[in-house]
């Protein structure tokens, strides 16, 4: 099922094949979890979210979540993004203007993550509470001469949603983009997507906006789209448990699961070594055994194996040749 309202998006200059895009997920959207979700149709992947401290620090496991696709396929110019989070505007502007992020197009902010240990810190969505700060994060940013996007809640609780207020702020301090997922702080992922607080900052800026939460197939992709008027829509956990999703809402034919899942374990393997891709895939295995028949059993028996070599005859038994 394809839609007509997939399209060609530009952000300040910087042209999406289509508006359909991965959000960053931490913990998965490594570089050939990103790739992947390229080949079937996501217009624009995010790494998952990066110290600015860590960067600054010299971290060499923040350095690793930022592996560029030229890493895996050079030459490729299709835009790519990073996200960072902090709270530290001159930190966050240094991290910008690091080397480690140069290779990428876009620089998302994180200000709408709920996790308590990046709340504690004032980072994340605690940003919302502290409007002149993130303000100033924003701004300290885009003096770094990056093109600059903001990712955000539609508030700490129901009964302090600023969407559009936010919205405005991040406008005016010269983001790019910004995208809103249509949930408040306490409800984590929980519970049903807010259109109406995510319309609202559609309607409150000129920039491009981009609706995230709730959507799992091509039905909700439209429903997002016209019930907001976003310009694009992010997809999250569904493409955990389904990478094919991007194909189905790009109105492509579904590949079959297992040739994606091989490369990717290579390419894993090849870019983080043994250890890593064995912990990573059998995560990424579970994901995609829901609701195939013996699942559970499938699910115990990939989180036993203890190699790559393992995994991979263990997926060639359980996931289907070809999409059904």
């Amino acid at each position: 099922m394809g839609s007509n309202l997939l399209s060609e998006l530009s952000v300040a200059g910087m042209v999406c094949q289509n508006n359909v895009f991965l959000a960053p997920m931490a913990g998965y959207t490594d570089l050939p979890f990103r790739t992947m979700c390229e080949s079937l149709g996501a217009g624009l992947t995010f790494t998952e979210m990066v110290s600015a401290k860590g960067l600054h620090y010299g971290n060499e496991e923040t350095a690793k979540l930022l592996l560029p696709r030229a890493a895996l396929l050079p030459g490729e110019t299709r835009p790519q993004a990073a996200q960072i989070f902090g709270s530290d505007p001159d930190l966050m502007r240094e991290a910008c203007e690091s080397e480690k992020l140069a290779p990428f197009d876009l620089i998302d902010i994180n200000m709408g993550c709920p996790m308590p240990k990046i709340v504690r810190n004032g980072d994340g969505s605690a940003l919302m509470e502290n409007m002149p700060l993130a303000e100033k994060v924003i701004s300290a940013c885009v003096k770094s001469g990056k093109r600059v996007s903001v990712k955000f809640r539609t508030g700490i609780d129901g009964a302090h949603k600023k969407t559009a207020e936010f919205a405005k702020l991040c406008e005016g301090a010269g983001a790019a983009m910004i995208t809103v997922h249509g949930r408040t702080r306490d409800k984590i992922y929980a519970g049903p997507c807010d259109y109406e607080e995510i319309a609202a900052a559609k309607r409150a800026v000129g920039i491009p906006v981009v609706g995230n939460g709730g959507v799992w197939n091509a039905a909700d992709f439209r429903k997002m789209r016209e019930r907001t008027g976003v310009d694009a829509v992010m997809v999250a956990r569904a493409a955990l448990y389904d990478p094919c999703v991007f194909a189905e809402i790009a109105g492509r034919e579904r590949p079959p699961l297992l040739p994606l899942f091989l490369r990717r374990l290579e390419e894993t393997k090849a870019l983080y070594g043994e250890r890593f891709a064995l912990v990573s895939m059998r995560k990424a295995a579970a994901f995609y055994v829901k609701g195939l028949p013996g699942a559970a059993a499938y699910k115990r028996q990939f989180f036993a194996a203890e190699t790559t070599e393992e995994v991979a005859s263990l997926a060639a038994r359980c996931f289907p040749p070809k999409e059904a």
